[in-house]
């Protein structure tokens, strides 16, 4: 499937880190932003979502939980949860709710800018995408 730009939904409850993540991936993709899980499932339920990153500690709804329901609005979208509570149990939980993968913070840029390379080539095929990403 060949999409003309890929939207990559970010949803963090630290701007900070959120900005960081949006400074590395938006020369790539169309961002869209939530500082909340309720905030990035309004948005996914009315936008087209390829991807999405989600914090796993956010106010109300875990990151986990966004993403059992996004799953459930778009498919096929990989989604990776990022947490600084990194466990085996976390991991069996994400991969029952179909994440992508869990990425354990501090995270460095490489490793995160190759899983969303990973990403895009896993579900998309699209290795163009991918190698610029690798490249940058």
């Amino acid at each position: 499937m060949f999409v003309e730009q890929y939207h990559l939904l970010i949803a963090d409850d630290d701007d900070a880190f959120r900005g960081t993540l949006c400074e590395i991936f938006g020369p790539f993709f169309r961002l869209i932003e939530a500082q909340s899980g309720e905030e990035a499932l309004e948005l996914a339920s009315h936008e087209e979502v390829h991807l999405a990153l989600f914090d796993m500690h956010m106010q109300r709804l875990t990151g986990l939980e966004a993403l059992r329901q996004l799953k459930e609005i778009h498919i096929v979208a990989p989604c990776i949860l990022i947490t600084a509570d990194y466990s085996l149990e976390l991991c069996d939980d994400a991969a029952e709710a179909r994440a992508f993968t869990v990425l354990k913070k501090p995270i460095t840029k490489r490793e995160l800018v190759k899983t969303i390379a990973t990403a895009v080539d896993s579900a998309y095929n699209d290795r163009e995408l991918s190698h610029r990403l690798l490249s940058s």
